[in-house]
């Protein structure tokens, strides 16, 4: 049951990272998942593990993780119109 929370609160951060970077419609479903948990590590092993958390993962640190994740991501494989 851990692990399936972990992927639920991996896809909301995900999700709202993509929401805030404007990246969100271009992502999927796994997409959004891999950037929340992928971006969970990035943002506490920079911030540490500072507010309130679910499923292991800090909250306000792991959000700012998968925006700067997603901006990354999107610089260097966005489609350029």
């Amino acid at each position: 049951m851990g692990l399936i929370w972990s992927l639920i609160v991996g896809g909301v951060i995900g999700a709202i990272a993509g929401a805030i970077t404007n990246k969100g419609g271009s992502m999927g479903i796994i997409a959004n998942v891999v950037a929340g948990l992928i971006g969970s590590a990035i943002g506490q092993s920079l911030l540490g593990n500072w507010g309130p958390s679910l499923a292991g993962m800090a909250i306000v640190p792991s959000i700012i993780g998968a925006v700067i994740l997603v901006a990354i991501v999107s610089f260097f494989f966005g489609k350029k119109a």
